[in-house]
Formats: C-alpha cells, sequence, structure tokens
C-alpha cells in the first residue's frame, strides 16, 4: 500500500525532493548531488535516494519499503530515451515511477497544473508550454555549449571570450574583465589550464560576476544579449501571448531588467517549483 509521495527536481547541479503523505500533506524535503541522466543512471538514482533519505530523516521517519512509496521525478536528460529507459528500468522498488524532463515538472509547478508557460533559466535554459488542451511543447533545452541560450554557462563562455580579448590586447581592459581574469587564475598560462578543466558548471560559476559588473558595457552587452534570448524562447512558445509565463531557475529574476517589455507584460509569479510539479505528476499518475 502507498503510504508516501516523493517530487524529485533533478539537474546537473544538485536533486532537491520533497516528501508527502499519500493524500498530498507536505512532510519535508531533502537535497543531494546530480541527478541529470547526463551522469548516469546508477549516479541518478543514488542522488535521488540520497536526497529521498535525508527527507525522511527530516521529517524524523525511518525509511520505509519502496513499495510503500510512490515517485515522480523530474530529470535532465531524459530526452534520451535510452537513459530515461534505463533509469525506470533501475527502479530499485518503488511501488510506482513517473518519469519526465525537469521542463514538464516546473511548468506543472509554476502553474499547478493549469494552462501557461515557464522560461527556466539557470545553468542551462529551457521554456516549456501546456496549453488548454493538454499538448506541450518545448523550446530550447537543446545543452551545453551548444545551446541553452542566457543560462548561467552560455553567459560565462561570453565572460571567457571577452577576457581573451582583454589579454590580447584586443579589447580594453576593466575591473570587469579583472574579475574574471582572477577567478581563472590570473594570467594566460593559468587561463588556458582552466580552459582544459572547464564544464558547464565552471563556466555558469563566472556568469555572478557578469551580473556584479553590469555596469561595464561589455558585462551589459552579455546580459541584454541574455534577455534578447529569453524574449525569443517566450515567443517561440505562444506567439500569440495569450498564456502567461513564469520565470524559474537561479538566474529568472537576475535577468528580469534585460528583458523585453513584451514578455515582461506577461510574467507572473511560479506557484509551486518543479519538486511541486514532480508531486502533482505522481499524484495524476495514481488517479489514472
Amino acid at each position: 500500500m502507498i503510504e508516501f509521495l516523493i517530487g524529485v527536481d533533478g539537474g546537473g547541479s544538485g536533486t532537491r525532493v520533497r516528501l508527502a503523505r499519500r493524500d498530498g500533506t507536505p512532510l519535508a524535503e531533502g537535497d543531494s548531488g546530480p541527478s541529470g541522466l547526463l551522469h548516469g543512471v546508477t549516479r541518478a538514482w543514488a542522488a535521488v535516494e540520497d536526497a529521498a533519505g535525508k527527507a525522511f530523516h527530516a521529517a524524523n521517519l525511518e525509511f520505509p519499503a519502496r513499495k510503500a512509496i510512490a515517485i515522480g521525478l523530474g530529470l535532465a536528460g531524459v530526452h534520451n530515451k535510452q537513459w530515461a529507459d534505463s533509469f525506470v528500468h533501475s527502479n530499485p522498488g518503488y511501488a510506482s515511477v513517473a518519469l519526465v524532463s525537469d521542463a514538464t515538472t516546473t511548468v506543472l509547478g509554476a502553474h499547478a497544473g493549469a494552462p501557461g508557460a515557464i522560461i527556466a533559466i539557470g545553468t542551462g535554459s529551457v521554456g516549456e508550454i501546456l496549453r488548454a488542451d493538454g499538448s506541450r511543447k518545448e523550446v530550447g533545452g537543446w545543452g551545453f555549449p551548444a545551446g541553452d541560450e542566457a543560462g548561467g554557462a552560455w553567459i560565462g563562455m561570453r565572460a571567457i571570450n571577452h577576457i581573451q580579448h582583454v589579454v590580447d590586447g584586443r579589447a580594453p581592459a576593466s575591473t570587469f574583465a579583472s574579475a574574471v581574469i582572477d577567478a581563472c587564475g590570473g594570467h594566460r598560462d593559468a587561463i588556458q589550464n582552466w580552459l582544459a578543466g572547464a564544464n558547464q558548471t565552471k563556466y555558469a560559476q563566472l556568469a555572478r560576476l557578469v551580473l556584479q559588473h553590469a555596469d561595464n558595457p561589455a558585462a551589459n552587452a552579455i546580459l541584454s544579449e541574455a534577455g534578447r534570448q529569453v524574449g525569443l524562447i517566450g515567443l517561440a512558445l505562444d506567439a500569440s501571448g495569450t498564456l502567461p509565463i513564469a520565470l524559474c531557475g537561479g538566474l529568472g529574476e537576475p535577468l528580469r531588467p534585460y528583458l523585453p517589455a513584451q514578455l515582461l507584460q506577461r510574467v507572473v509569479p511560479p506557484q509551486g517549483d518543479s519538486a511541486a510539479g514532480a508531486l502533482r505528476l505522481i499524484q495524476q499518475q495514481l488517479q489514472e
């Protein structure tokens, strides 16, 4: 008999879970390392289990037999069908598993299951819309480094490109450039070493420096282009401009000043997050 529900928001930077009773009564939350499927199915399940264990501990409950738990998951990487199938088939014993992309759970949480759209901007970026007829559409989310416009890694890569120009003498020095150069080692050889080991997460960590130096022309140009890219995602999601859009992710609010006015007119506060959407997902599956 199912006694507990777990909603999971899993990406390339970390995992958050929300624990509830079967009737939806919230109990506690937990977090752990990355569970995006790019990191491997075994690692993804390990992160989910670790976060779930922390949630039960926070609720002063023993971790029950998994057959008493139904789990809904919004994970990065489910577009790879082989990864997604392997993850579901590796279910360690949960009574029911519902797996979708983290974009889908984000839109379910942001609008409490009602029609609407989200643009999630964090390390990466993606937009998704849930239409009144139940159909969905995703825009962006192509992943690092080719896509994810306006995401932290995308911003960080442009900051790195700028300091390459500064170090070479192709662009003027500034406090902004110095801050990024220092973060990457302080001189050309160190920057080359930094680049050799850089991944999506490391690039994304530079986005905060761009935001901190937003008054610098080069930084401002990066942020303005990020805002333009978010506007294009919103237009592609819903050209009619009729459905509300929630900005989600760690960079959603910081980028608000750079968004087109037409998009801002449609922006509404999210009612819930991806973990809340994942709980809604598993509740819907159990009802069906």
